[in-house]
């Protein structure tokens, strides 16, 4: 089995961190079960980066490269490149995400 490295974007350890922050000023025991979760779904992209769909807002602009695990409420978001996957933002699919993405890429 190919294993594949998961790297994890500056802006997608932030994205977690205010996640996880922000749901442990609420509740401190369900922050750290979402943290568990959200990291247990990006370790299975060590095996199987390709089990995500590709992002459907982002395919819509003819953007076919980025793929997502969709935990509800959580869309992790990615892209693989050779043997690495690099985690390229965590949303909260609450959000509007296409404008979260479309200012990512646009910054990158």
């Amino acid at each position: 089995m190919e294993h594949f490295d998961v790297i994890w974007s500056g802006a997608a350890e932030k994205d977690f961190r205010q996640i996880i922050g922000y749901i442990g000023r609420e509740n401190p025991v369900n922050a750290s079960k979402v943290f568990e979760r959200i990291k247990q779904k990006a370790s299975e992209l060590v095996s199987m980066p390709e089990r995500g769909r590709i992002v459907p807002e982002l395919e819509r602009q003819g953007i076919r490269h980025y793929r997502e695990l969709v935990f509800s409420p959580w869309r992790l978001i990615y892209r693989i490149s050779g043997n690495e996957v690099l985690v390229f933002c965590l949303v909260d699919s609450r959000r509007n995400v296409e404008d979260v993405l479309l200012d990512r890429l646009a910054g990158e």
